[in-house]
């Protein structure tokens, strides 16, 4: 009796056991879910502004080469010189195409001397029209033949097509050049026609009209704004980047600038029917900032996160404007993003 007592004690205790086992796990919390807190999206209004960035340049930039192959003789400037309008930058070695020039010089009075005899022949009735003419022909190839090495000749040396400066110089004496390699990047900086080169969206740059204002900043200067229009619209996306580029220009003030130097753009747009779009979200919301884009995570239904890509406008002292991405969102993840992934269970705290 008392064994059958201590299996019925034993077995009791191994369900009150398994009981406070199944509790304690009901207790645990699910850590796939991960709390966040969320801000619904408003637009902030719509706005004929465009932000955008780009660097520097100006609309006279030349990549300089020699016309013929040879080995680059002298070099007679180097990276950041000041150049004036004609100004001797480089020449080859002129040996061969001065051999290749009195070659030609001698056949050319060569064939000068021929048509003199065989025209004086033709005088005397001894020698007949079509040799008088066939010598006349090889008079002006000859002659041909010698303005073609001339010219050559002529551009077998580089000059400086403006004044400015050089940004780049991309070979060195000694060195074997081949027909129009770069050896020399120029520009006009001289003349001031500075511009700020930027890209845009398809859908910014069907908004964007020659003339429309502008305002630069400029980061090297403290972001200092100056006057500005827009100059050129490219007819075609860059290859590279797949935006469309657009160049502003200044209007007033020419500050001192360098090429390749980071600069900020708002083009004021006027075409009214062409508004877009902004949203604000404050800093925290923002993850993996890079140039004018950025990722955030967003929800639509309180349960499931989505990492998407967004544009941005502008950076202010308490928010970020968002110039697109946004449009089909309904709440974003103002904290709590850094542990998320796409897809992520959440839930939403106050």
């Amino acid at each position: 009796m008392k064994a059958v007592h201590n299996i019925l004690f034993a077995c009791v205790t191994m369900i009150a056991a398994s009981c406070s086992v199944k509790q304690e796990e009901k207790k645990t919390p699910d850590t796939s879910v991960i709390p966040v807190k969320v801000m619904n999206l408003e637009p902030t209004g719509n706005s004929a502004s465009i932000y955008t960035s780009g660097q520097f340049t100006t609309n006279d930039e030349a990549l300089l080469s020699f016309k013929t192959g040879g080995v680059i003789g002298r070099i007679y400037v180097k990276e950041g010189d000041e150049v004036k309008t004609g100004q001797l930058l480089a020449t080859l070695n002129m040996t061969e195409i001065n051999a290749q020039l009195e070659v030609a010089r001698i056949a050319y009075e060569k064939a000068n001397r021929d048509y003199q005899r065989v025209e004086n022949l033709f005088k005397d009735s001894v020698a007949t029209l079509e040799q008088k003419q066939n010598v006349k022909t090889g008079l002006e190839i000859a002659r041909q033949q010698l303005a073609a090495i001339e010219f050559n000749r002529e551009y077998s040396q580089i000059r400086a097509p403006y004044g400015g400066y050089v940004l780049h110089k991309l070979a060195s004496e000694g060195q074997v050049a081949g027909p129009g390699i770069p050896v020399f990047q120029v520009n006009g900086a001289k003349s001031g026609t500075w511009m700020l080169k930027v890209g845009v969206s398809d859908k910014e740059w069907t908004a964007i009209k020659i003339g429309d204002k502008a305002t630069v900043m400029i980061a090297a200067l403290n972001n200092k704004e100056f006057e500005g229009e827009v100059c050129r619209r490219s007819e075609g996306a860059d290859p590279v980047t797949g935006s469309f580029n657009v160049d502003v220009k200044f209007s007033k003030e020419k500050p001192s600038v360098a090429t390749g130097m980071f600069g900020k753009a708002i083009i004021h747009t006027s075409a009214k029917n062409n508004t877009a779009t902004t949203w604000a979200i404050p800093y925290d919301a923002l993850l993996d900032g890079d140039g004018n884009t950025g990722y955030v995570f967003v929800t639509n239904d309180g349960q499931n996160a989505q990492k998407i890509k967004v544009v941005i406008a502008s950076m202010e002292k308490d928010k970020i404007t968002i110039a697109d991405g946004l449009q089909n969102a309904h709440s974003i993840i103002v904290s709590g993003s850094a542990y998320l992934t796409d897809s992520s269970k959440i839930k939403v705290i106050n």
